[in-house]
């Protein structure tokens, strides 16, 4: 089948007869024949459990195991909508999920039945995987045949949902013919071979694994090797066993890979590609350097509504260049900022005018939210996507990231990019992981805050930053909080609002730079409840992580 079928489900269908090595799971392997069998089955299933009247929607609250494709590809051929169900979430807010998304079945393992114990889940049928009555449910259906006739380009074919940093988290809708496509357009970005084998170490439940990793891998007739949850310590173990040859990452997991003890035959591996985001320039190039793995870095907005993609001759720190209808926007005006005016060392010098808000113009595959309105409507605005992301642009066209809309840091009436100063600090030799954002200030609006998970030595940092030539005057960090371990989210982003959040009145050692001082000294409690206190209240300090009152 060529690279221009409309529909997953003819892409699940095309598997059939296909005796191929096709799934790996821990010890068990399937045929890709027999992944689309085990798809036929399901779907079979599914078309009998859903009441006539019901959403067609399935929930899956499952680590990475064979069920997960197996139902995204029951869903697939039955017309209906895998709800990814994030395991991390608790009590009423996991409840709120599934009800949210009207799943009127879950698929789920007995190891997550905790997690559901006392939720009030009306109308809600269970089918638990490793159970003997799933077993028996499943075998009258052992002869479908997948039939991807019921299906067509415009159904629902994922709700996942996206990390907002407030508010309950929303239900992006994926349909069939947005998820085959870009399976195929990976393919030919990729070269994905039938040949090769995806590795899915990233949880199913979220949008990158399986728009990233399973689909191009389904489109191409390539097999898909999964990981239960991440390792960063059998990461290198999984590849070499399962031959796999691509992946996808999100956020720190390329930093806990590389935090793992180097090996002389790191380099003996059969990867070609790793494919994600929030990798960082500095450990982009140590991936490289140890594993001789070339990681490939794009952008592309959680919904669909925009992408960016690398392209030979972008510059250092840049994404890629803008396509057409890609802007630059001033949020408050609507109107496109000025081109970055950056100087011999990279540093921008026009923050305040050129960063703005990402805005595709042109025509985009958003297909909005499950029941939330408003938050569409604040996606599409003026006939306009707007990402909710902040970039620069420079003379030639090309973008760079500078943060999340809630990143944004305004020190002195100056806008300052999050993430150039968090790539920046993440040459300190002793940074394992780095977070930049900003903390509230009377004075100057911001303080610069940062991060730093590894060893830190306050003399040594001030030292090192003072010896960066594209650190700007205003963005050392204020503020340095320590931590044994970077707090992430489900699918391994940084906790960003929780870092906010705490500011510097959390239970961790923070260092900071009084004003007019060169070097960092420990915060402690008279600190924060004297000269700081107006910005976050003296009532807000927790003081675990301050040192005592000097005497």
């Amino acid at each position: 089948m060529g690279l221009t079928t409309r529909t997953v489900a003819e892409l699940v269908a095309a598997r059939w007869g296909d005796h191929r090595p096709g799934l790996w799971c821990e010890e068990r392997l399937l045929t890709l024949h027999e992944v689309a069998a085990g798809a036929a089955a399901r779907a079979a299933l599914l078309a009998d459990l859903l009441p006539p009247d019901a959403v067609r929607h399935v929930g899956v609250l499952l680590d990475n195991t064979e069920e997960f494709p197996l139902w995204l590809g029951a869903a697939a051929l039955a017309g209906a909508a895998v709800a990814g169900i994030n395991p991390t979430r608790r009590g009423p807010e996991l409840a709120r999920d599934i009800l949210h998304t009207e799943c009127p079945v879950l698929v789920t393992e007995r190891a997550r039945l905790p997690l559901l114990a006392g939720l009030e889940l009306p109308g809600v049928r269970l089918l638990v995987t490793d159970d003997e009555e799933y077993a028996a449910l499943l075998a009258p259906y052992a002869d479908a045949v997948p039939d991807p006739s019921r299906a067509t380009p415009a159904d629902r074919m994922l709700l996942y949902f996206t990390s907002g940093s407030t508010g309950a988290p929303k239900a992006a809708i994926c349909s069939q013919g947005r998820l085959a496509a870009a399976g195929q357009a990976l393919v030919r970005q990729f070269g994905v071979r039938a040949d090769d084998v995806h590795y899915i170490c990233m949880p199913m439940f979220h949008g990158n694994a399986v728009i990233a990793d399973w689909a191009p891998a389904l489109a191409a007739g390539a097999g898909v090797a999964l990981r239960r949850r991440f390792s960063a310590s059998g990461f290198l173990a999984d590849v070499r066993r399962y031959r796999a040859t691509y992946f996808t990452y999100v956020g720190r997991a390329v930093q806990y890979v590389l935090a793992t003890e180097e090996r002389a035959d790191d380099r003996d591996n059969p990867l070609r590609t790793g494919f994600g985001t929030e990798a960082g320039a500095v450990d982009a190039a140590a991936f490289e350097r140890r594993f001789g793995v070339r990681l490939v870095e794009g952008y592309g907005s959680s919904e669909g509504g925009a992408a960016i993609q690398w392209a030979p001759g972008t510059p250092a720190g840049a994404v890629g260049p803008a396509t057409p209808g890609l802007v630059v926007l001033d949020p408050a005006t609507e109107r496109e900022c000025p081109p970055a005016v950056l100087d011999a060392a990279g540093r921008l010098l026009n923050g305040e005018q050129a960063i703005g808000e990402l805005v595709n113009r042109g025509p985009n595959p958003f297909e909005g939210y499950w029941r939330n309105p408003a938050a569409e409507a604040e996606r599409r605005r003026g006939g306009a996507y707007w990402t909710g992301d902040l970039f620069y642009r420079d003379g030639a066209g090309y973008l760079y990231f500078a943060g999340r809309t809630d990143d944004r840091i305004r020190v002195d009436g100056e806008n300052l990019a999050a993430a150039m100063i968090e790539n920046i600090v993440a040459r300190y030799p002793g940074a394992a992981a780095v977070a930049v954002y900003g903390v509230p200030d009377p004075v100057t609006g911001d303080q610069v805050m940062a991060t730093v998970a590894g060893s830190f030595d306050p003399a040594d940092f001030a030292e090192f930053l003072a010896a960066q030539p594209d650190l700007g005057t205003k963005m050392a960090p204020r503020f340095v909080r320590v931590v044994g371990r970077m707090p992430v989210t489900a699918t391994n982003k940084i906790h960003r609002a929780l870092l906010r959040r705490e500011g510097y009145a959390c239970a961790d050692p923070v260092w900071w730079r009084p004003p007019g001082e060169p070097g960092y000294r420990r915060l402690t409690c008279e600190d924060a409840e004297g000269p700081l206190a107006s910005a976050k209240g003296p009532s807000s300090v927790r003081r675990q992580g301050l040192e005592p009152r000097t005497r």
